[in-house]
């Protein structure tokens, strides 16, 4: 039976109890899974209300919102005004084509957005069917029991039922910075919002500790629901690249019509036709204008993030595509980055030798080792994994912890079993300033402490250790010894975690007072064997990489080793007791010179984390940084690029970052790199194609007008090449797979213009030679052949298109090779150029247009001169290519394999 919200939305007036009876829910077993299916339908999805996608009609106007269409519509009325009606219908075909290229491009980026939000959807831990499961949050119902802990983001508003130390971080609900400590308490009904500390409320993010709730309202029914109108009404900001793109092509169009108007006013001067000048001045502007500019930043970021969705990158921001490729330097965490997240037991260091996993006595006989059972015990009970009932591979929960499950499992200890051996009656989560996590059991005599964490600091709250002869004091040559023991562990590139215990009558003054030390378990966790080629790719593209964990130094440096970090063999390693200069106000030259160096960074804090990453960004770095925790979300945030791990990362991580990687594998940050790169490069082409084509156009109309010529181009056919050359082959441009060398050069300032000087000294060049080709054909066609003006006008028509097709392929980068390249390897200029063709036979073959555009068939020496003058500026711009090429040193292969 339905509950209404009204009535879900009191629960915190409700005891746990009567809560767990209004909404029919068992806390222990949880719904069972037909009833959870039975409620989403009867409730619908847990989820807010998202802004209405824009309408195919709103979609079009909004192509209609530009200073570009703007002109293009003027040049149609004033031409009806001049009596040209062919010239009219043809910049309304442009108009058309463009609006439909802008309207299909963004309607298609749209829905790729969407698919890559389908894509991040969040998952909730719950109880059904009495086990714990992950489910997408959108299929979380009232009635629910709901397993948080540190890093979550609470899924719907929750009646808590239990708390373990549980905080919650609440600003951006209340405003209250500071994280909120909750109960599991009975309220007065009256209690404010605020102040409903026994409720969780739905997209906040746990910050300390553990707890259960009880789903009492989802989606808009939420707190953060009523107020998400706000969210919906505020309107998106326009990234980086497409603001530069939208200032470039405002300057352009004030740039084409002043050049515009200045050949026609020429040409009135020279006593030419006022009617006709003006025609040609409005055909010129309107092919000058870059139609193109915003649209093909829509289409290649789109494509980009498509390409590395595929690659198991998902991009949160858009902005991050276009930072991405400015990368200087990489914070890398270790596990599950570099290496590959799967831990399993390697041995123990117990009191009387160091154990390897393959010396292990057999599931019958452990019992009679009481030094291994009992640190079996404490790996299985301080543990907050979850295994199945019957055992096997599958479980919830961090990856170390699971290992200890498992291992302990294969031996035959699952205290988990049997809910009255040891039951828990208290638990203290993972304290990152402890650096330890405890679980306190009911037995016999008492009470059973289990306490896990980092070695040196379970090592430094015990007294006492664990022998084969039973308890006994532990002096301080003893401790030097562990902790040699542990740094020559560390050293062979194991992980370590320190196993302790207590037990007495009570709880004592804590869980982490008079420990009796066990041991310690290593974990092995292999690196990614992809890893080294990334790490050599990074190098060699000018990126820095730096390892940033909270593991032992010694297990730090060698993974590091493992992966080829260090210049020439040597390792730069600091700890966080070599970090505490960073909170100075000004840090000292030493610190400065070894951050220089440093290749790993071991045992940080999150604070320091966060001061690392100003630190460099200080330095002059674009900043990208790894992270999984709840902790990390600060430094996530304040970096240039925040990566957070898609498997093993916290709900808070994710939603601090700029990017979400689905494998949480190193290589895919070099491939978004590589990716981020090859836009910008695209982009970058693009518009250096469209420019130089334009320019050589109002070149080759205006010398012609200044030098007494006739005209070699009319406005219909100006119109014509902008529909031919400003479409297909710059669209191609804008969707290639870019250079494959693009990583064997240093990243680009992220200031750096989208057209600086070099790419104005390439357009003006390129722009020379179509003018000088297209001109010499002319003349050619006039002098030596002896042509009419309108025939020779058909002639440099001709060369100028061929021209404009040919001069797609002088767009490769410097230093690729002239015949194999990324022009040459895109499958798209192909297809533009073949369009093109067709279109350009079109113009002399079809009646109806060749009379419009005044073109006769050619002869096959016209044909050929046209051809021959069309290839000069693709052998000019091959020369003017090897022109500043970089040096391709021997040997060095190209790049593509990790792509």
């Amino acid at each position: 039976m339905r509950v209404e919200a009204e009535i879900r939305g009191k629960l915190y007036a409700d005891d746990c109890a009567g809560s767990l009876a209004v909404l029919a829910t068992d806390q222990l077993l949880g719904l069972t899974s037909h009833e959870a299916a039975r409620r989403l339908e009867e409730y619908g999805e847990n989820k807010l209300e998202r802004v209405k996608r824009l309408s195919l009609l709103s979609l079009l106007i909004d192509q209609l919102r530009s200073v570009i269409v703007w002109l293009l519509g003027a040049a149609v009325v004033l031409s009806v005004l001049v009596g040209e009606y062919p010239e009219a219908i043809a910049i309304i075909v442009v108009l058309v084509i463009n609006t439909a290229i802008g309207f299909f491009t963004s309607w298609n980026a749209i829905r790729s957005m969407e698919a890559l939000f389908q894509m991040t959807q969040a998952t909730a831990r719950v109880r059904r069917d009495g086990r714990s499961s992950m489910v997408p949050v959108e299929e979380v119902v009232p009635g629910d029991v709901v397993i948080l802990e540190a890093g979550d983001v609470v899924p719907a508003d929750l009646r808590l039922l239990q708390v373990d130390n549980l905080q919650c971080d609440e600003s951006a609900l209340t405003g209250e910075s500071a994280p909120v400590s909750k109960s599991e308490k009975v309220l007065p009904e009256k209690t404010g919002v605020a102040d409903r500390i026994n409720l969780a409320f739905k997209g906040t993010a746990v910050t300390r500790g553990e707890g259960l709730g009880l789903v009492a309202t989802i989606g808009s029914e939420t707190e953060i629901g009523r107020i998400s109108t706000l969210a919906q009404t505020a309107e998106a900001a326009a990234f980086p690249l497409e603001k530069r793109l939208d200032k470039l092509g405002q300057t352009l169009v004030i740039i084409s019509i002043g050049m515009s108007g200045l050949i026609a006013l020429a040409g009135i001067l020279r006593g030419l036709e006022p009617i006709a000048m003006i025609e040609t001045a409005i055909a010129l502007a309107v092919a000058a204008v870059p139609e193109g500019l915003p649209v093909v930043a829509t289409l290649a970021l789109a494509r980009g993030m498509l390409r590395l969705a595929r690659r198991n990158t998902l991009i949160e921001r858009l902005s991050a595509v276009e930072t991405l490729g400015a990368t200087t330097l990489i914070l890398t965490d270790k596990t599950g980055t570099l290496t590959e997240n799967r831990m399993t037991v390697a041995g123990f260091l117990l009191h009387h030798a160091d154990v390897d996993v393959n010396e292990l006595p057999s599931q019958e006989n452990v019992t009679s080792e009481a030094e291994l059972l009992r640190a079996l015990e404490i790996g299985a009970l301080c543990n907050s994994a979850e295994l199945p009932l019957g055992g096997g591979a599958e479980g919830v929960g961090d990856p170390l912890e699971l290992a200890l499950l498992h291992f302990a499992n294969l031996l035959g200890v699952r205290p988990d079993l049997d809910p009255d051996d040891r039951p828990e009656t208290a638990k203290f989560p993972y304290d990152p300033d402890l650096k330890m996590m405890a679980t306190c059991h009911a037995v016999s005599g008492g009470v059973f402490t289990a306490v896990k964490g980092a070695p040196e600091a379970v090592l430094a709250h015990s007294q006492r250790v664990l022998t084969k002869a039973g308890v006994v004091e532990l002096s301080d040559a003893e401790r030097d010894a562990w902790l040699r023991r542990v740094d020559a562990a560390a050293g062979a590139g194991y992980r370590l975690i320190g196993l302790a215990y207590n037990e007495g009558p009570d709880q004592g003054d804590g869980p982490y007072k008079s420990l009796i030390l066990v041991g310690f378990v290593t974990l092995l966790d292999p690196l990614r064997p992809d890893v080294p080629a990334a790490l050599a790719e990074c190098l060699g593209a000018g990126v820095r990489v730096i390892m940033m964990t909270g593991d032992h130094i010694a297990t730090a440096k060698e993974i590091a080793a493992q992966a080829g970090l260090g210049a020439q063999g040597r390792l730069v390693a600091l700890s966080e007791h070599d970090l505490h200069g960073l909170t100075e106000a000004r840090i000292d030259a030493s610190l400065k010179s070894r951050l220089a160096d440093a290749d790993v960074f071991a045992r940080v804090a999150p604070e320091t984390k966060l001061r690392l990453v100003e630190y460099y960004q200080k330095d002059g770095h674009i900043v990208a940084m790894t992270g999984d925790g709840v902790n990390d979300a600060p430094a996530l945030k304040k970096a240039d690029i925040g990566i957070a791990m898609g498997q093993r990362g916290t709900q808070v991580a994710r939603d601090a970052a700029d990017v979400v990687l689905k494998d949480d594998a190193f290589t895919s940050i070099v491939a978004a790199m590589w990716q981020g790169r090859v836009i910008f490069g695209n982009i970058r082409r693009f518009v250096i194609y469209l420019m130089s084509c334009n320019f050589s156009e109002i070149l080759i109309v205006g010398l012609a007008i200044v030098a007494g010529l006739p005209a070699p181009l009319i406005p219909l056919q100006i119109l014509f090449l902008n529909i031919v050359t400003d479409v297909f082959p710059a669209f191609a441009l804008g969707l290639g797979e870019g250079d494959r060398s693009i990583m064997d050069r240093p990243p680009r300032d992220p200031e750096e213009p989208i057209v600086g000087h070099p790419q104005w000294a390439d357009i003006v060049a390129f722009g020379l030679m179509i003018t000088v080709a297209t001109l010499g054909a002319f003349w050619i066609a006039l002098d030596r052949l002896a042509l009419s003006p309108t025939d020779a006008a058909a002639v440099a028509f001709l060369t100028l298109a061929l021209a404009q097709l040919w001069h797609v392929f002088n767009l490769r980068a410097r230093g690729e090779n002239p015949f194999v390249n990324s022009v040459t390897r895109n499958a798209y200029v192909y297809g533009a150029l073949a369009v093109s063709l067709v279109l350009l036979m079109a113009a002399f073959q079809v009646p109806a247009l060749s009379d419009v555009m005044e073109l006769n068939p050619l002869t096959g020496e016209q044909l050929g001169l046209a051809t021959a003058a069309s290839l000069l500026p693709l052998i000019g711009g091959a020369l003017w290519l090897r022109r500043g090429a970089p040096p391709r040193e021997p040997g060095v292969k190209e790049k593509g394999d990790l792509r």
